[in-house]
């Protein structure tokens, strides 16, 4: 498994490989939780290109319901019916137009019955990524727990639709609220930390190849400082990746503390964090890496 991910660019530690292996030889969906920008997303797009499998995202926020999640009917089109229907002569009764209404024509397939229908076709079974399952609120999350239970979804005027299969589930959680239990005892569990300073060098060296091996360790060790700082939003690998990339582009081969205050900005996100590292002086960022 770390072969597979490392094919395809992504370098998982050996806990990480051993708990999606388990998950795809038990079955069982995948909860990875973690600081924002740790990879816990870029897991399910990496395993869905090794695979070949479709990658069905469903991206969480507050207030998302069944109609945003599941299915909704295609009310514009019902509506195109009806009117197509006042000027041809259907030969429908009145039972039998509220029928043609409420088919499988006029279904919108969400995220997690579109995922559902995919397992019915030929080819990989589908990875199904529910990414910040955090942001939503409890309500939906119970039901989430259903659908995980089952796989199954009734839409009351057409019947149940079961998967054929079990899809890959792969839940992601940057942790800005606790998950129930339930839902985390129907998966197995990983925290997904940020990699240690080598990993992070050969990800950067991988993902940035343009850049030097020395000017990628002078970024990862600025990085790892500037996580220890206590800011809002700690730079994840993503940043550490646009940080190397863009002193590459710019054609620098070591940190100075004028490259970095110009290029601040790539690798923190929050103009709190700018002014709070910019009064503690960027020095220490400097420090030859180990």
């Amino acid at each position: 498994m770390s072969q597979a991910l490392a094919g395809e660019g992504y370098l998982a530690d050996e806990a990480l490989a051993t708990s999606l292996y388990l998950a795809l030889s038990m079955g069982r969906p995948l909860f990875l939780e973690g600081e924002a920008g740790a990879g816990k997303t870029e897991v399910a797009h990496v395993l869905a290109r090794w695979s070949g499998a479709q990658l069905v995202r469903l991206q969480c926020y507050d207030g998302i319901d069944v109609s945003q999640a599941v299915y909704e009917w295609d009310y514009a089109r019902q509506l195109l019916h009806l009117r197509a229907s006042e000027v041809v002569a259907s030969g429908l009764d009145a039972a039998g137009l509220e029928h043609s209404l409420y088919s499988e024509q006029y279904l919108v397939r969400r995220p997690l019955l579109r995922a559902i229908a995919l397992t019915h076709e030929e080819g990989p079974v589908p990875i199904l990524l529910i990414d910040e399952i955090d942001r939503a609120d409890d309500e939906f999350e119970a039901y989430l727990l259903e659908i995980l239970s089952d796989f199954a979804v009734t839409v009351p005027e057409l019947g149940t639709f079961r998967a054929a299969r079990a899809p890959i589930v792969i839940v992601t959680s940057n942790r800005t609220r606790d998950v129930h239990d339930a839902l985390k005892r129907r998966c197995l569990y990983h925290w997904v930390d940020h990699p240690s300073f080598e990993r992070e060098v050969a990800i950067v060296r991988l993902r940035v190849p343009a850049a030097s091996e020395s000017l990628v360790r002078e970024v990862a060790r600025a990085t790892a400082e500037l996580r220890r700082r206590g800011l809002y939003k700690p730079p994840g690998v993503a940043e550490t990746i646009d940080w190397a990339q863009a002193l590459s582009v710019l054609g620098v081969t070591h940190l100075s503390e004028n490259v970095v205050e110009r290029t601040l900005g790539t690798v923190i996100k929050y103009r709190e964090d700018l002014e709070r590292v910019r009064a503690a002086g960027v020095g220490d960022l400097l420090v030859t890496s180990p």
